[in-house]
Formats: structure tokens, sequence, C-alpha cells
């Protein structure tokens, strides 16, 4: 009897396991991922290059007394073509998003905004991955939410979709008068 249940216990701690593995997957929250950087001043972009002829956000830009996205993109990545929509109705609603394309060919990702439309207000180009890092992003897309002063209020790590702008976006431009 004893053997039987040395041989039955492997299994059932792997059933437990399992279960409660997959408990903490599904009530989990996807931007409950640590963000170091929540409620700090956002790192700089001074760094950062410029895409084509496009503007590039400054450090006195992210501070400007406005609230701003701050996404985090690349041509070579699907999910940022799937929020991309998402993104053009921020901007068209007059909300002041600016892009960080991460690690990618410049000439890919100007296509990639001919193609989609161009919803940033100013697009720094991050080639080495170096801003990433600074802004501790785990990949592409990433969106951060800033106040007027820089400040970072919301970290969204992957695509943008209708429902995290109404719940979670939204009401952060709602306080500030912008996009609304």
């Amino acid at each position: 009897m004893r053997r039987s249940f040395l041989l039955a216990l492997p299994p059932l701690l792997f059933l437990a396991f399992a279960a409660v593995a997959f408990v903490a997957l599904k009530s989990g929250d996807r931007d409950e991922l640590p963000s170091a950087l929540a409620g700090r001043p956002a790192p700089s972009l001074t760094a950062a290059g410029a895409l084509g002829d496009r503007p590039r956000p400054d450090d006195a830009a992210l501070r400007a007394g406005e609230v701003t996205l701050v996404n985090f993109w690349a041509s070579w990545c699907g999910p940022c073509r799937v929020e991309h929509p998402e993104l053009k109705a921020l901007a068209d609603a007059g909300v002041r998003v600016f892009g960080v394309n991460y690690k990618d060919d410049p000439a890919n990702a100007a296509a990639f905004l001919a193609e989609l439309g161009d919803p940033y207000a100013a697009v720094a180009t991050d080639p080495t991955g170096r801003i990433g890092l600074d802004w501790g992003i785990y990949g592409v897309p990433e969106t951060f939410v800033l106040a007027g002063d820089g400040t970072i209020l919301m970290r969204y790590p992957g695509p943008l979709t209708p429902e995290i702008v109404t719940k979670r976006v939204a009401p952060l431009l709602a306080g500030s008068g912008a996009g609304g």
C-alpha cells in the first residue's frame, strides 16, 4: 500500500501544481507585470535618434504639461500592427502620442507608417534597444501614459485594444482634458 501511494504522489503533485498555475494565469492582469517606474519621472529620450524627417520627442516635450502616450513599436511586430488603429483613434481624438521605434530598420518603419498612417506627434528611434532598457520594456508593443509633468501613470505591455483603451487609458485621459 505504501508503494502504491509513493507511485501516485508525483502525478498528484503535478496536478496540484497545474491547478494552481492555471488559476494564477487566468486571474492575472497583464498590466500587473512589475514596473519600477510607475509614479516616477519618465526616463530620458535624449539618446534617441530621429526617424527620417519626423520630429523627435525630447525630454522637455515629455514634461510639457500635457498627458502623453509613449508607445514602443516596430514594423516587424505583428501585435503592433493590431494595435495601430487604436493609436490612430487616440491621436485623432487629440491625444498626444509619441512613438519609439524599437530595434527596427528605418526604411521598414517609415513604410509601416506610410501604409497604416502615422499617429505619432513625434518618433524616436532605438536601434540598439538601450532606450527600451531604460524604460524597462519587456518587448513591443508597450505603451506608457505620462502625466503632464512627465510622471509615469501607467504602463501597458502588449497591444492596446478597444477594451484596454476604455478601461485603463481613457480614465487617465479624462482627468487631463486630453482626448475628450
